[in-house]
């Protein structure tokens, strides 16, 4: 059989429906048994709002009587861990080796009206079994359409590494294949449907091809943002790179521990920006994003106040040694806490504008328009280095005289 996995949602955050529908059809074409093991969102799209999706797979499906149908279900808070809660993973790995579940239904809608009874929004649904046992057995085929890499890696690795030790695994599938939509890891040994691009002279690459020193830190639920997707893709550090990863504190939900572990973030980022080790120092805060992924608008209003807390020592420490910092987001998230149309809390991102902050000794102005495109040729201006030609973007900001 051919088993396909991953994050059944219109979010287009990790993957797309679309691309799911597509693939599943692709495999019904050719006549193979096809299983679907849909991960829950409820994140990147309302917390209730899976049934659509899920209705379109079952449509889908019974155009090939027989042929395929979903087989699992469980929310993305199992399946998509990217913080090494094993325990999590074990739940969605066991579901789909094993059969191992939760509760049993005996169609993916049913199944998500006893989770909703049972209290569970889309993020959280328990382990689910949809009829029959349709486990991933020896010489089945696994495909798991996600697209980004973070939250994918670690399920992955749960079915192809020879040495795992996240968790004691009772059944490892003898597959034929394990297929990645896009590379998760370097290190991951499966083959890849679509290999990365590869990026020349990100702004990492470019510093460090110059000689420049430059400090990536974040609390583990960032840190791959500020290491392998702002280097474009690539795990190893670069010459003159060092990175320091802060643990996230160890509970359910974020609404628990507004402010996660920014303080200690901060310590150690304003410790770094005192030794003048550093060129460039790259940090990312992660609580406006995750706390307001919760929903919780109490434990956001903290968040937001830790943040605030942190920037202010942040700007001390950057002042005193006359440097520039500039505050940006690459989404919003936390400004924005209940869907306005449908009254059910907003745990997803928007779409707003985000700020764009110069602090520094001079006055400045800010360009109005700017993209993502644009900060690093901003940051190579402040540093008065010539901006290589891949960059597409502009210098925004004007210091005065």
């Amino acid at each position: 059989a051919v088993h396909i996995m991953g994050l059944l949602s219109e979010g287009g955050v990790h993957s797309h429906e679309d691309h799911i529908v597509a693939m599943c059809e692709l495999a019904l074409k050719r006549g193979a048994k096809v299983y679907l093991h849909a991960f829950l969102d409820g994140r990147d799209t309302p917390p209730r709002s899976a049934q659509p999706s899920l209705e379109k797979l079952d449509a889908l499906f019974a155009q090939y009587e027989g042929k395929g149908r979903i087989a699992t279900m469980i929310g993305r808070y199992f399946a998509m861990d990217r913080d090494n809660r094993w325990d999590r993973v074990e739940q969605a790995y066991r579901l789909l080796t094993e059969g191992e579940a939760v509760r049993t239904a005996t169609t993916a809608v049913e199944g998500l009206e006893l989770a909703y009874a049972a209290n569970e929004n889309d993020e959280f649904v328990k382990a689910t079994r949809i009829g029959e046992i349709a486990k991933v057995q020896d010489g089945d085929s696994v495909v798991f359409m996600n697209f980004r890499a973070d939250r994918a890696r670690e399920i992955t690795r749960a079915f192809v590494e020879k040495d795992f030790a996240g968790f004691e695994r009772k059944v490892v599938p003898n597959l034929s294949k394990f297929v990645m939509l896009t590379r998760y890891q370097a290190s991951i040994d499966a083959p890849v449907a679509y290999m990365p691009e590869e990026l020349k002279n990100s702004l990492g690459e470019y510093l460090s091809s110059l000689g420049k020193t430059q400090l990536r830190i974040a609390e583990t639920e960032k840190y791959a943002h500020v290491t392998f997707f702002f280097s474009g893709g690539r795990e190893d550090e670069y010459p003159g790179e060092k990175r320091i990863l802060i643990p996230s504190p160890n509970v359910a939900t974020y609404d628990l521990k507004p402010e996660m572990s920014a303080y200690e973030v901060t310590d150690e980022l304003v410790k770094a920006i005192n030794s003048g080790e550093y060129d460039l120092l790259v940090v990312n805060y992660a609580n406006g994003d995750m706390v307001g992924h919760t929903g919780v608008f109490d434990a956001a209003v903290k968040a937001v106040e830790a943040v605030d807390t942190c920037l202010g020592r942040v700007y001390e420490a950057v002042m005193a040694k006359k440097g520039h910092m500039l505050i940006t987001a690459d989404h919003g998230n936390v400004e924005q806490m209940q869907d306005y149309e449908s009254g059910q809390v907003h745990t997803q991102h928007t779409t707003e504008l985000v700020p764009f902050i110069y602090v520094g000794p001079t006055q400045a102005t800010i360009a109005e328009g700017g993209v993502l495109a644009d900060v690093a040729p901003t940051i190579l201006n402040l540093m008065q280095i010539p901006v290589p030609a891949e960059m597409q973007g502009r210098n925004l900001i004007t210091l005065s005289a």
